[in-house]
């Protein structure tokens, strides 16, 4: 959403490269920024790289967003290790502002 924000809301012209991890709940980050970007595997303009951390680059135009996950929240993903446990994460992180949770580099 911040994204959408920074950069306007194009299904068709942004294009988002998402870097993770190849399993949950690491890649479902994928799965929010198909969500709220409108950026799909279908349409081609989302592609997925494996990775150490969390991060996601848009690129509308001439305009780039970057935003990686912190490593400290990173940390405390890697920790989870059953359902319950990635449910009360959820909603612990959900509350905490977006600048608390991302590096921002434009």
């Amino acid at each position: 959403m911040f994204a959408n924000e920074v950069l306007g809301k194009d299904h068709f012209r942004t294009r988002a490269i998402v870097e993770s991890e190849p399993f949950p709940p690491f890649s479902c980050f994928a799965d929010g920024v198909q969500v709220t970007t409108g950026c799909t595997m279908g349409k081609g303009n989302i592609e997925l790289k494996n990775g150490h951390n969390l991060s996601v680059t848009f690129v509308r135009n001439s305009k780039r967003l970057k935003l990686s996950l912190r490593d400290e929240v990173l940390e405390g993903l890697r920790k989870i290790r059953s359902k319950e446990d990635s449910e009360k994460t959820a909603l612990v992180l959900i509350d905490r502002p977006f600048q608390e949770l991302f590096q921002i580099e434009e």
